[in-house]
């Protein structure tokens, strides 16, 4: 092979590899707490962490977050025995609690949607583990020893914060050798030993992004091992492993050039992840692109990466849909300089049985710093409609007056682009029956 296609083959490793070492750097991030810090959103593994007000402008754990819920987050380590999940009554509350797997597909999610107002517990159990299940538990199996659990819970904006803080102390997790039916019987460890050299301050993004190719792929191979490939994966092994890429895999015997070449992979990937990116926004309708088959991925290691790298957390379509637009009608990339309005007619407001949004993303992916600390905008916001029933939302920098700023999405002053969120979509939207309406620039 040429030292251009056994780049173009690094290339295509690092894509391939990008959710589970990103899973490393988040995780690592997200743990490295003696105990559990709600403030800074952190706990250790296997402990949840919760969200008491929905993420502002100072939030970078993780991008596309969403000020629509509020969260509870747990990083689960199976490799010694399961957890026990435990959940409250959510009422007529929409909520949904998706379990990812190292590799970022959802192996599991329950949620109103599935179960209604209630529901559990399960025994969460990895790969390796052949126990019998306790009686009265749902066993729930995941495919890899690392995991994410990004629980949701829909708000109404700050005054419900404390109805749903009360749901997020009773989503808990139990060791299965603590679990004794009551989950009120366990405490969890408040003195869990950190790591030295954990950075908690540098965006995992960033930490992943400027790993050499012989760091990127160590931590590849190394988190391989717990957390298996799956067998479809075996074409792509098999090509990748004349590079020194394969579950348990040491690279200290490999040369200068083919420790060059793994480098020069890494290097690369960043770009491709952007042009990626850039193609499926191309081919969007009116400014907007649906990525669909989100959480379920397969074989399509790029879709993959770059909802890892866009919108790590992402759910599968039935519980949640993403229209996501960079351009305005006319194709005009959206920046603040301008202003626009998003305008449903009567009854054409995005289909779903749970709740929809349009949330404001900067340049970064995350959210930006506004007068009204407002990042999302959708049917709990007591939006006000125009006489005949449509609907007007105003997206722009400077305030469009106190007559409409019911209805204000603030955008920054550059680059920006925005996401429908739809949860639980109805069946026109999941059909692609109903779409949005294009961003339309206004003098």
């Amino acid at each position: 092979m040429t030292d251009e296609s056994l780049e173009k083959l690094a290339t295509e490793a690092w894509i391939y590899g990008y959710p589970l070492v990103t899973a490393a750097m988040t995780k690592g991030s997200m743990t490295a707490v003696p105990a559990r810090d709600d403030a800074h959103r952190k706990a250790p593994v296997n402990q949840f962490c919760y969200m008491r007000a929905t993420p502002d402008a100072s939030f970078t754990e993780v991008v596309s977050p969403n000020a629509d819920t509020l969260y509870s987050s747990a990083w689960l380590d199976l490799s010694d025995q399961p957890l026990v999940l435990t959940l409250p009554d959510f009422g007529d509350r929409f909520w949904m609690v998706p379990i990812l797997d190292a590799w970022s597909d959802v192996c599991a999610v329950v949620g109103r949607r599935k179960n209604g107002p209630s529901t559990g517990p399960f025994l969460i159990a990895g790969p390796s583990w052949s126990g019998p299940t306790p009686p009265g538990l749902t066993l729930l199996k995941s495919p890899t020893v690392v995991n994410w659990i990004i629980a949701r819970y829909a708000t109404s904006g700050p005054s419900d914060f404390p109805s749903v803080n009360r749901l997020q102390d009773a989503t808990r997790l139990i060791p299965l050798s603590e679990w004794t039916g009551d989950p009120d019987d366990y405490i969890p460890p408040t003195d869990v030993a950190v790591p030295a050299d954990a950075d908690t301050t540098t965006p995992p993004v960033d930490k992943v992004h400027t790993l050499s190719g012989r760091e990127y792929f160590t931590l590849l191979n190394r988190m391989m091992v717990d957390n298996p490939p799956a067998p479809a994966d075996a074409p792509v092994l098999g090509r990748v492993a004349k590079l020194g890429i394969a579950p348990g895999a040491s690279l200290d015997d490999l040369s200068p050039e083919e420790l060059a070449t793994l480098d020069a992979g890494a290097r690369r990937g960043p770009g491709v992840l952007r042009d990626l990116l850039a193609r499926a926004e191309s081919a969007g309708s009116g400014g907007w692109t649906v990525h669909r088959g989100l959480g379920d991925y397969g074989t399509d290691y790029a879709k993959r990466a770059v909802i890892t790298r866009f919108g790590y957390g992402a759910n599968l379509d039935a519980d949640a849909l993403y229209p996501h637009a960079t351009t305005d009608a006319d194709g005009r990339p959206l920046d603040g300089a301008h202003t626009y309005v998003l305008h449903f007619d009567a009854g054409e407001t995005p289909p779903v049985d749970g709740f929809w949004s349009l949330t404001m993303m900067n340049e970064h992916q995350l959210f930006a710093d506004n007068p009204l600390n407002r990042y999302a905008i959708g049917d709990r916001s007591g939006m006000r409609t125009n006489p005949d029933g449509s609907l007007d939302i105003y997206v722009q920098h400077e305030s469009p007056g106190t007559e409409r700023e019911s209805n204000w999405l603030p955008a920054p002053a550059g680059s920006f682009n925005v996401f429908l969120r739809l949860y639980w979509p109805k069946q026109p939207a999941l059909a692609g029956d109903w779409t949005p309406p294009a961003l339309r620039r206004t003098s």
